[in-house]
């Protein structure tokens, strides 16, 4: 079946079409459904990244969202239980153009379908990802419902009013449906071939090693990895704990992860507790939502973005000394440049938008980034914040 492109997609179901994706204008493509069958509605955003689907389905910042990944290649190397980001998935749902081949990697256990199929992911092949992926960089990311049924039966009517009955991000907080509930140690050190991750590896902190409490608004495993790397002893935290509770363990630094939806939303609880961080003079690191939200306490505004960044290929420059780094990139909001009161510097922009990728307070031990470090697309490039930020502590 030829693939389904948006400008001029057939609304009569071809022969064979197993999924479909219905946008909220109306807009409906055919194509091949695989994982999961069902239906799931979010923000359809896409992603350039060649590697990494694993991680990024199961990464809590895609919560709310379905992914478009542009390269057309997806599920080649299957998947396996050392590749996710957390325990579970987080997107909705994803769309290919081709269908997924068997895996060729000696780390597989399973294909990338069967492997959506027990995470509850939603898979659509057959699409023109290319066309798609204009449609949201010149029109932003729509809402829409992408749905598998193996019988080829749909009730299209119920799907469209789905995706028009979806509210959007903007507003929405995620962070609480995605954070951890209980308070816990996080023990294990960075991924190694031929062992994974071992709690006994001898990079792992010990007790007299600075403690990072670390505030999960829906983080990825990876960054607490890197914080071990780099010296610190590290205690995970709901998003909703208090400032007397994260207080009273005693952190030498707090790192503030990241996360889905709306920062001002997310704000409305954990703002309050990161001025009064920063009242105690409290260090303070923070990726993605938890830069969006260090901005916020100290003063700036967050705004919803057109179409977002998301990819392992995104150059962000460094204000002091102009260096480059290739960092991945995952979000939809951003900090507007203009809001940043005195008192808060710029220290990394996108050198594709010129948007802001980094603050830091000025008199303060805090800072924070847009991208992913942890990611290490560089590879090594963005390594530092983590050093700077537990060498830093006393």
């Amino acid at each position: 079946m030829a693939p389904a492109n948006p400008s001029a997609a057939p609304e009569k179901q071809p022969q064979g079409a197993t999924g479909v994706l219905v946008l909220a204008d109306g807009t409906i493509l055919w194509g091949i459904g695989y994982g999961a069958a069902g239906a799931g509605v979010g923000e359809i955003c896409f992603n350039t990244a060649m590697t990494g689907y694993q991680e990024i389905l199961t990464d809590p910042s895609y919560a709310g969202q379905i992914i478009t990944f542009t390269f057309p290649h997806i599920g080649n190397v299957g998947a396996n239980p050392e590749d996710m980001e957390r325990d579970r998935r987080a997107a909705i749902g994803c769309i290919t153009r081709e269908l997924p081949t068997a895996p060729s990697n000696f780390r597989s256990v399973q294909t990338l379908p069967d492997w959506m199929a027990g995470q509850g992911l939603i898979g659509l092949a057959g699409i023109d990802t290319r066309a798609l992926t204009r449609r949201i960089r010149d029109g932003g990311a729509p809402t829409g419902v992408v749905a598998h049924s193996p019988d080829g039966k749909f009730d299209l009517d119920r799907l469209l009013m789905l995706a028009q009955g979806w509210p959007g991000l903007e507003g929405m907080d995620l962070a609480k449906e995605v954070t951890r509930e209980r308070q816990g140690s996080w023990d294990a050190g960075v991924w190694h071939l031929g062992s994974g991750y071992d709690a006994s590896d001898p990079q792992r902190a010990g007790d007299a090693a600075p403690h990072v409490v670390a505030v999960d608004y829906g983080a990825k495993d990876n960054i607490f990895r890197n914080l071990v790397k780099a010296g610190a002893r590290v205690t995970v935290v709901p998003a909703k704990t208090s400032l007397d509770e994260i207080v009273a363990l005693r952190p030498a630094g707090v790192f503030l992860s990241n996360g889905p939806g709306d920062p001002a939303a997310t704000g409305e609880y954990a703002v309050p507790v990161i001025r009064g961080l920063l009242e105690r003079n409290i260090p303070i690191f923070g990726i993605c939502l938890g830069h969006q939200l260090l901005a916020i306490a100290a003063g700036a505004r967050t705004v919803k973005m057109h179409q977002g960044h998301r990819g392992a290929n995104h150059p962000v420059q460094r204000a002091e000394d102009g260096v480059v780094e290739i960092t991945s990139m995952n979000h939809g909001f951003a900090v507007d440049t203009a809001t940043l009161p005195k008192g808060v510097v710029e220290t990394h922009k996108s050198l594709f938008d010129g948007s802001n990728c980094g603050i830091a307070v000025t008199g303060k031990n805090a800072f924070s980034v847009q991208y992913h470090p942890e990611a290490s697309p560089g590879p090594q490039d963005s390594f530092y914040l983590f050093e700077k930020f537990v060498g830093g502590l006393k």
